[in-house]
């Protein structure tokens, strides 16, 4: 079981997308294996939108997000 950073919900790690902090800045991880620090979001698209937003999503992976990091969230957000 795996929570999303924004709305808390609890949920199996395979339906949530994860996110890691690396050197490169924020990387979007469909393996869920890759190495760093990780942080959750579930497939909600409100939210993917305030995880890009806001700093709700930095703070769960200790870093500040740049506007590079927040494109590839906005690229990665699902689809509506």
């Amino acid at each position: 079981m795996r929570t999303c950073v924004v709305c808390r919900d609890k949920t199996g790690k395979r339906i949530l997308t994860r996110m890691v902090r690396t050197e490169n800045g924020l990387m979007i991880d469909p393996t869920g294996k890759m190495n760093g620090r990780g942080a959750y979001l579930c497939e909600r698209l409100a939210c993917w939108e305030r995880a890009i937003s806001s700093d709700v999503l930095g703070k769960a992976l200790r870093m500040s997000l740049n506007a590079e990091d927040r494109e590839r969230l906005q690229q990665a957000k699902p689809k509506a």
